[in-house]
């Protein structure tokens, strides 16, 4: 019998062969353990050349773990990967945000090798918002957003604490699906839009982008990091919030307090004119 009755999850199980199995993520992308690798069912709509392209980019083992392979299984583009260790509860307390600054500053020096796409982040803006029904609470009005990329550094794409995990005693990055060109600030900005409502503590925010700049970061200056963040945090918090209604609605349920703290934000950034 196929294991949660998903023919897929099977086909991933003997792609890579043996081991002890665990489901990480079951959405649009599918997520397994199996033994010491993670193997990956990327969405069918996935462009391969791009993807292919992204996992080709060379970065040191110590910065972001590298694709073993990328096949094909049916429709689905599989990517396996070597397995680390997530962050667990017992991380939080002293989340490592000050390894996460220094890794996104080693990325960020990184060169842009000819041939990889722009950095995904600005389409995730647009896919999120595009989810939002008629229906849908009014506040989230899609506000003119300004997703233009200044500067064609390397970057990650989609950064979050998440994206860190622990291999061969070191935090490391992971997921260079959305890695691509683009202004460095969008790293950032997840973090900033969490900060902005409320539900990253001032302490952790501190401890990013200190030793973000410490390490070498040019997305955000020293003086006023917000002229350079205002905008994709505000963008990211459209995201964010979009995400939350839209699955909210989709499984039936009321909003979280941290979709309330982000929807409250939205209603800011629809009073507060844009930073020049």
């Amino acid at each position: 019998m196929p294991l949660l009755d998903d023919p897929l999850l099977d086909d991933l199980i003997r792609h890579v062969g043996d081991g002890p199995v665990t489901v990480l993520k079951n959405t649009k992308v599918l997520v397994v353990r199996v033994g010491n690798v993670v193997v990956k069912a990327h969405p069918p709509e996935t462009d391969e050349a791009d993807l292919r392209a992204r996992l080709a980019v060379p970065l040191p083992d110590d910065l972001m773990l590298s694709a073993l392979s990328l096949d094909r299984i049916g429709d689905r583009l599989v990517s396996v990967w070597p397995a680390g260790r997530p962050l667990t509860p017992d991380d939080l307390d002293e989340a490592p945000w000050e390894r996460a600054g220094e890794l996104l500053a080693e990325l960020h020096r990184q060169p842009v090798p000819d041939g990889v796409p722009m950095q995904a982040g600005p389409s995730r803006v647009t896919n999120a918002v595009g989810r939002l029904m008629p229906g849908d609470i009014p506040v989230l009005a899609y506000p003119a957003l300004d997703l233009t990329q200044r500067r064609r550094l390397l970057t990650h794409g989609d950064f979050h604490l998440g994206q860190l995990v622990k291999y061969g005693g070191r935090w490391v990055l992971i997921d260079p699906d959305d890695l691509g060109w683009g202004d460095p600030v969008w790293d950032l900005a997840r973090p900033a839009a969490w900060f902005a409502s409320g539900i990253l503590d001032p302490g952790s925010w501190d401890q990013l982008t200190r030793s973000y700049l410490r390490a070498g970061g040019t997305a955000v200056s020293g003086d006023d990091m917000w002229r350079e963040l205002d905008g994709p945090a505000r963008a990211l918090t459209v995201q964010l919030a979009a995400v939350a209604v839209a699955n909210a609605r989709e499984d039936g349920v009321p909003l979280d307090d941290a979709a309330a703290a982000l929807m409250s934000s939205c209603e800011r950034i629809l009073a507060v004119p844009p930073l020049s």
